[in-house]
């Protein structure tokens, strides 16, 4: 087979990435190893993590067109009440994590209709469940890639002048041989504060595997699930408590501090106000990220509210699942440990009145695309290329850049916002949570040193373990998909390579010209991180 652009990775990224593409005149072919395109968003199940500008700036035109069509599909097929029906910001799940909450189909159906005119000229194709095992090399370029199905085996040789790897965990670049960093970098090698004195690489964030739950009247409760005892008897030593309770640290403070559960709170979804500057949410686990909730919706409409279940408790940091030989048995493991908090959450988790269990769970697969868990694990850690420019903590973080916000790169390709945010990780360390300033997206960042039409689409660009934790999250995401998908379009027009467009003041220039009016902002206006 053969195309224009070949996008390995059907999340986030890669959609943004194949529609920007092939939107440039470009025939793509996208390949997604799940069910489901939309990677986080979906098939990982974990509603958006956004700034608290996002209503107003700070995002591409075409992130925020998946943001509104979110709320179109609510208001055309959804029963909802009509003071929820006219909530110009409406969000279906009134959850604390983010202004817009949803159940992961819903985003699905969205994300499918905006590539179904392409897909229907047949300018794109969408490959489906396919993996990328092998890749052919040609010096400093990428010739194709070879894709398995996942359940049957078949084979598929894509040749392709660009190649973006939109894979969850950079998968393409062992494959092709393109130089990367996985986990900590040291302190000597990038002058970051938050950095180890020696380099890390198996030191990575945890991965998690979420489920979606809903509480009704009735005793739920299943088999005990495999290594229950042990789950329930393990205690992280900067946990404060057992991992299986309602302690936890404050990602900020690293005190021990309790988080509540109460399923169906009578509150009013109007009035929540989801801001992350305010606070993190997650103090109310059940609120934090709702993806339903009942008292948006007529009547009998839902017997629950629906909460989407991605705690703490679920983060599983045993081991690495990059690079490593077990890493299948560290992916069963994080499972297993999903599977016991909800065994515990029905059998053992202390309610408000004394008693312990809530019998009445119900986990939600069907809204999944699963009899349980999400279809796949959330990633929050990639390989990553090691590029022409590394954006470091110092770039960002408001303990160094101060009131003069975040570096300015010439070469902006976006904006992003988050604090730099990271979990727990495989080397035992506690949460990383720092403060950001607003920031840009440098092309440098999307450009290997070496090869020269291979480019990341997702996780994968040129950050360092502390400031993935920032562009991890799925705006980011998106716009560095979508100026890869560009950049590789911009590319076959004008017969340049990537690295000249940065280096050319002429065509950084017009490449950028080219993002602005396909409505990617490339500034940022006078505001400060949080």
């Amino acid at each position: 087979m053969q195309t224009d652009v070949l996008v390995v990775g059907g999340g986030l990224g890669g959609v943004a990435a194949a529609l920007s593409a092939v939107r440039a005149g470009r025939s793509v072919v996208l390949t997604d190893e799940f069910d489901w395109l939309g990677g986080q968003l979906t098939s990982q199940a974990v509603p958006p993590d956004e700034h608290t500008w996002v209503e107003q700036f700070g995002v591409t035109a075409s992130y925020r067109a998946l943001r509104e069509g979110i709320r179109d599909y609510y208001r055309r097929h959804y029963p909802l009440t009509s003071a929820s029906r006219a909530a110009v910001q409406l969000n279906p799940g009134a959850g604390y994590v983010s202004k817009l909450c949803h159940e992961p189909r819903v985003a699905l159906a969205v994300l499918e209709g905006m590539l179904a005119p392409y897909r229907s000229s047949g300018r794109l194709r969408v490959l489906q469940p396919f993996r990328p095992v092998a890749a052919d090399t040609d010096g400093d370029r990428v010739s194709a890639v070879t894709v398995r199905h996942r359940d049957t085996d078949e084979q598929l040789t894509i040749t392709a002048p660009y190649i973006l790897d939109a894979t969850e965990t950079g998968e393409l670049l062992p494959l092709t041989g393109t130089e990367y960093v996985t986990g900590f970098e040291s302190q000597s090698d990038t002058g970051e504060p938050s950095a180890p004195a020696e380099a890390q690489p198996l030191n990575m964030q945890a991965v998690s595997y979420c489920f979606a739950i809903d509480h009704v009247d009735g005793d739920l409760v299943g088999d005990e699930p495999a290594n229950y005892s042990f789950w329930r008897d393990y205690q992280p030593s900067f946990w404060g408590d057992r991992l299986l309770s309602w302690t936890a640290p404050d990602p900020r403070t690293l005190t021990a501090s309790p988080r509540t559960f109460t399923p169906n709170p009578d509150d009013d979804p109007l009035a929540v106000v989801a801001d992350q500057r305010r606070t993190g949410g997650d103090t109310n686990l059940w609120t934090f990220r709702r993806i339903a909730a009942r008292r948006h919706f007529e009547p009998g409409a839902y017997a629950s509210d629906i909460c989407l279940v991605n705690w703490p408790m679920i983060d599983y940091f045993e081991g690495p699942v990059i690079d490593v030989p077990d890493a299948d048995q560290h992916l069963a493991a994080a499972k297993e440990l999903s599977q016991a908090v909800f065994y515990w959450l029905q059998t053992e988790a202390p309610r408000p009145d004394g008693g312990t269990g809530f019998p009445g769970l119900r986990m939600r697969g069907d809204l999944l695309g699963t009899d349980g868990l999400a279809q796949a694990p959330y990633i929050r850690e990639s390989r990553r290329i090691k590029a022409e420019y590394t954006v470091v903590e110092q770039d960002l973080a408001v303990a160094v850049r101060g009131s003069s916000g975040a570096v300015e790169y010439d070469d902006s390709v976006g904006v992003g916002m988050y604090r730099i945010d990271l979990h727990p990780s495989t080397g035992g360390d506690n949460y990383i949570d720092v403060a950001s300033s607003p920031f840009r997206i440098p092309l440098g960042a999307l450009i290997p040193r070496r090869v020269e039409n291979l480019l990341p689409a997702n996780k994968n660009l040129g950050t360092t373990h502390i400031t993935n934790g920032c562009y991890r999250l799925h705006p980011v995401e998106w716009n560095i998909g979508e100026a890869a998908g560009l950049l590789a379009a911009y590319c076959l027009d004008r017969g340049v390579r990537p690295r000249a467009v940065r280096n050319t003041p002429a065509l950084l220039g017009d490449f950028q010209s080219r993002l602005v009016a396909q409505g990617v902002e490339l500034t940022w206006p006078d505001v400060t991180g949080y």
